[in-house]
């Protein structure tokens, strides 16, 4: 990584990046999980029958790093749901019927910042988290940094990712928003060194209106970094900006940077302007199967389905429904599923789109081991997980890895090495609570 940052070259497919974003039409009802984040669920704070407005509080925060979660439609609580009611998993849900008349609560109203305590406390109460797709609370990261180390802020603009244009979308559209959290974060956590707003060099529209925005101000740069798959990977990015590297195990404020995605700063922006918080996603719908891809506002937990009645689908329904990009992005059991806080984008692939390649045998190409961004071997690592070693895990430094999928997708084999990623580092987490005495 000091050397090279390495990765892929998967087709852009940016159709969607400078359209216009249509407001989607209010779904009869919306699905609200309480764990929409990183970290502890929030717990509902209203019951069946309550009314509620847009902007209403109705999951509290359940931990020290948790998010509070708001109605995105004015209707009637419906249900409380104990288990998930497309997959069955035990997670909390707020079922709300919409009342079609998109009422706000009348308490919401602007913030006024007037110290860093406040500035904190607006993040938090806007519940914004990582709309990159992390979910971490944006409040419980920034508030723990200890602002005495802090040499740089990224504010992450890559949008690597196929299809997605979320974010290009924020920074061309929504540039003040951007603008005031950045002034805010330079205010309130006052980085030693400066700024990055970090921006891959095939979206020239965006960072021609960041230039313009950001121009004068010496505390920001707009660093324009090459198109390539996964640049917009914190630990990747503090590398190919920065120059330091995030050691295994430490968080990225440990080298004096904080990552924080474009989205993501325009929300508590916006929320500390008008007292709106996180209820609507920007997201992208496209993918093979998709007859009018385009970027979409939905209220959260509003059913995919919606979506791609809106957009339109080619010959019925699709095999293969993907919520984020289609390199990190998570294949879906039904569209019914709702939309998140983290759902950037859903794409959508037809019969010949999902064919399951033929997996063989590994032939020693070294094609992965040129790709990884973290410098890994992959091949040792899939050797010592088959052979359930886990010293060699340790060794391999399988907890380095990223889970971006670059060595899967250069395969010419077609291991399933992102698998055996995730299930080498749950052997070794299980191992450690073993260790630990917990079962």
């Amino acid at each position: 990584m000091k050397n090279k940052i390495r990765g892929v070259f998967p087709p852009h497919n940016k159709n969607t990046a400078y359209g216009k974003v249509e407001k989607l039409p209010v779904p009869p009802e919306v699905h609200i999980p309480m764990k929409m984040h990183s970290g502890k669920p929030a717990i509902p704070v209203v019951k069946v029958g309550d009314e509620v407005k847009i902007g209403r509080l109705i999951g509290e925060m359940g931990g020290t790093v948790s998010s509070p979660i708001h109605s995105s439609v004015s209707g009637v609580v419906k249900r409380i749901n104990e288990r998930d009611p497309v997959t069955g998993q035990k997670a909390v849900s707020i079922t709300i019927e919409s009342d079609g008349m998109q009422t706000r609560c009348p308490e919401l109203k602007p913030q006024i910042i007037t110290c860093k305590e406040d500035f904190y406390n607006a993040i938090r109460d806007s519940g914004a988290v990582g709309l990159g797709g992390a979910g971490y609370p944006a409040w419980s990261k920034l508030s723990r940094v200890n602002l005495d180390e802090l040499d740089y802020i990224i504010i992450n603009g890559a949008e690597c990712e196929p299809y997605v244009t979320t974010d290009t979308y924020t920074m061309y559209s929504d540039a003040k928003n951007v603008y005031r959290g950045v002034q805010l974060l330079l205010k309130y956590m006052q980085p030693k060194a400066k700024v990055y707003i970090c921006i891959e060099n095939n979206k020239r529209p965006a960072i021609s209106v960041m230039q313009e925005i950001f121009a004068g101000d010496d505390r920001v740069e707009i660093k324009v970094l090459p198109t390539l798959y996964p640049q917009g990977e914190r630990k990747v990015l503090v590398a190919n900006v920065t120059g330091r590297v995030v050691p295994e195990g430490a968080r990225l404020s440990e080298v004096g940077v904080i990552v924080t995605n474009v989205t993501t700063i325009a929300v508590f922006a916006r929320y500390i302007k008008t007292g709106l918080p996180l209820v609507y996603r920007t997201l992208t719908i496209d993918g093979p199967a998709v007859r009018n891809p385009k970027n979409v506002l939905a209220p959260i937990g509003t059913p995919l389905r919606a979506l791609f009645k809106y957009c339109g689908l080619i010959g019925g329904e699709p095999k293969k429904i993907i919520t984020g990009g289609p390199m990190m992005g998570i294949a879906q059991p039904s569209m019914d599923v709702p939309v998140v806080k983290t759902t950037n984008c859903v794409l959508a692939f037809p019969d010949s789109a999902d064919i399951e390649p033929k997996v063989t045998v590994c032939i020693k190409c070294g094609r992965c081991l040129s790709v990884c961004p973290m410098s890994l071997m992959p091949p040792n690592i899939e050797v010592s997980y088959e052979n359930g070693r886990l010293d060699a895990l340790r060794h391999y430094k399988v907890n380095m890895c990223v889970e971006c999928g670059s060595c899967a997708y250069i395969c010419p084999a077609k291991r399933p090495l992102v698998q055996v990623m995730q299930l080498s580092k749950e052997k070794l987490w299980l191992d450690e609570q073993k260790e630990k005495g917990i079962s």
